[in-house]
């Protein structure tokens, strides 16, 4: 059957009411849209710092608030999709996001903006698993589902691009809260168009772990802390040590929770499947890179080479572009290399770009030198992240399609909140002070994380797996 008549045929088949591939531009616009608000936020960063009167250290909590809910809820997310139904999780969680957005957007001081990226990432947590649990739904087979995944990567990188090109621009004209506001009418019209047209996938009965969700979320969050406050305060200060091992502990607890449950978060028999194993834990480490570098790049720009938000924002746009370029030409790369040669060679590239960046001349404006790594950075994101991604969940059944996308993007969102606080306490201690930051020190950091990712994807593996 050829793949017009796939499309023709879906509606018939899924209770659609719209074709298979508009349904599928919806649900990644919902991506899209929690991207593009990403991106603007750390393009807005100096702004955000500067009308707060933030240091270092607090931006760092206003970025990683976000991340940990994010991370710490997105197993709940995808395990709620399971067994409510995509689309009902889906619109519950975009009208949490709308609503937080709109909370960070009238923030007055740092523990109200803090607050709202809570909320924003609790609303994160609930609709990617959701929308991409949906994805997979539409789409069945191996093949449809890495060729679906890779225009979802795509779309990612255009959130992205978008996000670069607009952050900068809205801030300068408009204030930071603009970049708050704008992602709030894309996403009532994305939930309204999404309540009208996608069916009430039925969920699989079951239930759901909170237990497991507040320890994970706990353990996350005491990690980033003792990490952040490491940086500011010594490692032998009570908030460090005690924090780092609160975070442990709570670590241990999830793991025992989710041992005895009868309806675990995560039931410990995924991690035997080395396939999904392996690709968490390099999704774990590029995330970790991607989030930081996407922190620390437009603070770097501004700080260092004396950069506005408008060139700032302009700038970034052959990075964002390659993240979309090779996240489409993900699939393609990996059927004709091979899925783990393909993310190899990403991991080379994300290291390569990183090095870079530590050498380029700390003069004023953009030169050829950033632009070199930013091509390099870009193109190793978007094909190391989709095809990672695609390595954990291309062969999962439908039962369970919302645990294993949770999983995969709880490892980028938990790489993304404990490699920033970690990469950020380097960053801070190397710089000696609080306030100001060593952006060498990140990038090395961030190189020797992808390093143990691709030490990682030379694990071996089944031959019908590679």
């Amino acid at each position: 059957m050829n793949d017009s008549a796939v499309v023709a045929d879906a509606p018939a088949r899924t209770g659609l009411r719209i074709p298979r591939m508009a349904a599928l531009a919806l649900l990644s616009t919902a991506m899209f849209v929690v991207v593009l608000d990403t991106s603007m936020v750390n393009l807005a960063g100096f702004a955000i710092r500067d009308g707060l009167n933030l240091s270092a250290t607090e931006l760092t909590v206003v970025v990683d608030a976000y991340l940990i809910a994010f991370a710490g809820l997105l197993l709940l997310g995808g395990r709620l999709a399971d067994v409510f139904g995509g689309r009902r999780i889906f619109l519950i969680g975009m009208a949490i996001y709308v609503a937080a957005s709109a909370f960070c957007a009238v923030a007055v001081n740092a523990p109200m903006l803090i607050v709202g990226r809570v909320g924003q990432g609790i609303g994160a947590a609930v609709v990617i698993p959701a929308a991409l649990a949906l994805v997979l739904a539409l789409y069945r087979t191996r093949t449809e589902r890495t060729k679906a995944l890779g225009i979802w990567g795509a779309v990612t990188g255009l959130g992205s691009l978008t996000g670069v090109f607009l952050g900068g621009t809205i801030t300068e004209v408009f204030g930071w809260p603009a970049v708050f506001w704008a992602p709030v009418p894309v996403g009532v019209v994305v939930g309204f168009l999404i309540w009208r047209t996608l069916p009430r996938f039925p969920g699989t009965p079951g239930r759901f772990d909170g237990v497991g969700a507040a320890t994970i979320t706990l353990s996350i969050a005491a990690l980033a802390l003792g990490f952040v406050s490491a940086a500011e305060s010594g490692w032998v200060a009570p908030a460090s040590w005690l924090g780092l091992l609160i975070g442990v502990i709570s670590l241990g607890a999830f793991i025992r929770v989710e041992a005895r449950s009868s309806h675990p978060l995560v039931p410990l028999s995924v991690f035997t499947r080395i396939p999904v194993v392996v690709a968490s834990v390099m999704v774990l480490a590029i995330g970790a890179t991607m989030t930081s570098m996407f922190f620390f790049l437009p603070l770097y720009q501004q700080e260092v080479l004396g950069m506005d938000g408008i060139t700032t924002g302009l700038t970034q746009i052959p990075l964002a572009v390659m993240t979309i370029a090779s996240s489409a030409l993900a699939p393609v790369v990996a059927q004709r290399m091979g899925i783990r040669p393909a993310i190899r060679l990403a991991l080379v590239l994300m290291i390569a770009g990183l090095m870079w960046l530590t050498l380029n001349p700390e003069t004023d404006g953009f030169s050829l030198h950033l632009l070199g790594a930013f091509l390099l950075l870009g193109s190793g994101i978007g094909m190391g992240m989709v095809n990672t991604i695609a390595m954990a969940v291309r062969d999962s059944d439908d039962d369970e399609s919302g645990l294993l996308s949770g999983l995969v993007n709880a490892a980028q969102a938990l790489g993304g909140a404990l490699g920033l606080a970690a990469l950020a306490g380097i960053a801070i201690a190397a710089a000696g002070s609080h306030t100001e930051m060593s952006f060498t020190a990140a990038f090395l950091g961030g190189a020797a994380l992808v390093l143990i990712a691709l030490t990682v994807s030379l694990i071996p593996l089944s031959r019908n797996q590679r």
